[in-house]
């Protein structure tokens, strides 16, 4: 269960009324999360790099730095930030570029999560040495939310590959769905960032 802290989405608006990056990492904490991801795009997400600070300083979970990380500098900043993980979006980045940026975040400590959305980003993370692939649910372009792909492309990824499902959870059905999809995490932004009582979501997700 990756909980995430995400103030505002390009397609959806803001998220929340009020958000103390402390308060909800305390939340997801007491909920059973076994990591954060926090949103520090400042443009689309309305998020920063004091939002994973803050969050990381108040509890003990890995956090994963969720942005575009299109440069080396990038990389480092998600170490200098107190991250313990980095994403690298497939789509984003040329295939020699993932590689490089992928072996420069394994070099300086950082895990790494490589977000895919199809069978041929999927072989550019293979050849990159992804360890941790996540499949994203929601379409980069219109936003569409397609659950068949998930399902799709979890039969795909090797074995000894951490498989993360991210975008599109709703609750305890879908994490279920996902689970017997072969899934070993799930990625949960919008549904839990939206819920009255985040710690009891977060459970929920995690009964599922």
């Amino acid at each position: 269960m990756i909980a995430e802290i995400k103030r505002r989405s390009p397609s959806k608006g803001s998220l929340a009324d009020v958000v103390d990056p402390t308060q909800i990492a305390l939340e997801y904490e007491r909920g059973g999360a076994k990591c954060l991801s926090v949103l520090t795009d400042g443009e689309f997400f309305g998020g920063s790099p004091d939002d994973l600070g803050e969050a990381r300083a108040a509890v003990s979970l890995p956090t994963l730095r969720k942005d575009f990380t299109v440069d080396a500098r990038d990389v480092a900043d998600a170490r200098l930030m107190g991250a313990d993980a980095v994403l690298l979006i497939a789509a984003a980045l040329q295939p020699a570029e993932l590689a490089d940026l992928h072996a420069l975040a394994v070099q300086i400590g950082l895990d790494v999560l490589v977000e895919i959305h199809d069978e041929r980003e999927l072989e550019v993370a293979m050849a990159a040495g992804a360890s941790m692939v996540g499949v994203n649910q929601r379409d980069l372009v219109s936003f569409a939310v397609d659950h068949d792909r998930a399902r799709r492309m979890g039969s795909l990824i090797p074995a000894g590959v951490v498989r993360i499902a991210e975008s599109g959870v709703r609750g305890p059905g879908d994490a279920t769905s996902l689970r017997e999809a072969g899934y070993h995490a799930v990625l949960v932004g919008e549904t839990l960032m939206r819920a009255a009582d985040r710690a009891a979501a977060v459970t929920s997700l995690r009964r599922a």
